[in-house]
């Protein structure tokens, strides 16, 4: 079998943990491939609003497993709270929550460090979610990270302290204050509470699962606009947040990616600094803010809002080899009178360009839109394609025909229901 992928294409809250989850039946496994608890899926059904940050959104489904794989950076804090979330409602997910040995952890002093560097910024701070993300990856790449495997060797603290005892000395030079003893107090309770959960190789796992026959399905945070090497940096995540991401994130070939689902708004939204084509910082991106409910699941910050940006989406298209859009928060755009599409970037020397430019931060672009009339209907009562508005179809097969690509699901709300299939996803 192949594994399929399911990321976003934008700078992030795209809607996947509500699609991974009404997708999750047709898989045996579900699995994470990168980032860490910056990022915040949220799921809703039967009234109740569930936010994962590290578990995978297939978790709700006792049927599948659920996999942390290698290329995260893994919170045990918060994993061990995600837990105890998911203990209230009566779920214990110990059979069916797995762990890969390779995925790195998040220490208490990469979130001091972290805030540390951010300050240190001044006004050119990026805008970091301060969980520690960045400097747990530096660590990676440096050679000198803590495993989620090492919390079971008997010498862990010894190789913690060494770790501490590094990250301490750049606190002290940043002349950066801090407290570690309650934070490192409910870090080792933590690791105690995580040591009884199971621990593989999980690329083992995943391969041997597809050989036998077995359906997988990856599930990306944040962004492709995020993308460490292709994001609009330096306001980036520390991750590969696109279809590469996903082989040295798991530990598959490139021969084994099957379908690549690609997640975008209907509009755009972008939390933290960074540049940003079609944000409105008006009226009209207020109500884009209210309508949506757009607020970070994991940080609560307000999102910026603007409107579509079909260069920036193209882009990602092409990045991950999209074979599948999917398309979600159409009824945010209920009430608008008028919707406008970014078609093409103007330049600051007259150029018009479809293309992303490499100094996308540095130099003033003006976006040029295309305008469509608003279709002024409530969607909760349409449950299929040939019933939408025919001005909320007219939109779709635009982006569709600029995209070269089909958009096969349309989300019409944030419950499970409120989902339409145009053309069946088959794992």
């Amino acid at each position: 079998m192949k594994l399929n992928i399911l990321l976003g294409l934008q700078w992030g809250d795209e809607g996947k943990g509500k699609i991974v989850d009404y997708l999750a039946p047709q898989y045996d496994i579900v699995a994470r491939f990168q980032g860490g608890p910056n990022a915040g899926h949220t799921l809703e059904f039967d009234g109740i609003k569930h936010v994962l940050h590290q578990i995978p959104s297939g978790i709700f489904r006792k049927d599948i497993v659920n996999i942390i794989g290698n290329g995260v950076v893994l919170d045990v804090v918060i994993l061990k709270k995600e837990i105890e979330a998911l203990n209230r409602l009566n779920m214990d997910p110990k059979a069916n929550l797995f762990i890969s040995k390779k995925a790195h952890l998040i220490l208490p002093t990469h979130r001091l460090l972290d805030a540390a560097y951010e300050k240190a910024k001044g006004e050119k701070k990026i805008g970091s979610t301060l969980k520690g993300i960045g400097p747990a990856y530096e660590d990676k790449v440096a050679r000198v990270g803590l495993r989620a495997g090492d919390i079971l060797a008997p010498d862990f603290e010894k190789k913690y302290q060494a770790q501490v005892e590094r990250h301490i000395g750049i606190l002290n030079y940043l002349k950066f204050d801090y407290d570690l003893v309650e934070v490192e107090h409910e870090f080792f309770k933590a690791v105690e509470f995580i040591r009884s959960y199971s621990m593989i190789d999980a690329e083992f796992t995943i391969n041997n699962a597809l050989q036998s026959g077995k359906t997988a399905l990856a599930e990306g945070a944040q962004g492709s606009l995020l993308d460490v090497d292709f994001g609009s940096y330096p306001f980036v995540t520390s991750s590969n947040t696109t279809a590469a991401g996903v082989c040295s994130g798991l530990g598959v070939a490139p021969s084994r990616i099957g379908e690549v689902f690609g997640i975008f708004k209907a509009y755009c939204t972008r939390v933290g600094s960074g540049p940003f084509p079609t944000e409105l910082e008006d009226e009209t991106g207020e109500k884009l803010r209210k309508n949506g409910n757009e607020f970070g699941s994991t940080t609560g910050r307000p999102r910026r809002c603007g409107w579509l940006d079909l260069p920036a989406l193209k882009y990602t298209v092409m990045l991950n080899g999209v074979t599948q859009l999917f398309m979600m928060k159409a009824d945010v755009l209920n009430d608008f009178e008028e919707i406008k599409v970014c078609t093409d970037y103007i330049l600051e020397d007259g150029t018009v360009t479809d293309q992303i430019p490499f100094d996308l931060g540095a130099q003033k672009i003006t976006p040029r839109y295309e305008t469509f009339k608003g279709w002024n209907q409530d969607l909760s009562d349409v449950h299929d394609f040939d019933g939408l508005p025919s001005r909320l179809v007219d939109y779709v097969r635009f982006i569709e025909e600029r995209l070269k690509t089909p958009i096969n699901i349309i989300s019409t709300g944030p419950d499970r229901r409120q989902t339409i299939i145009r053309q069946p996803v088959v794992a």
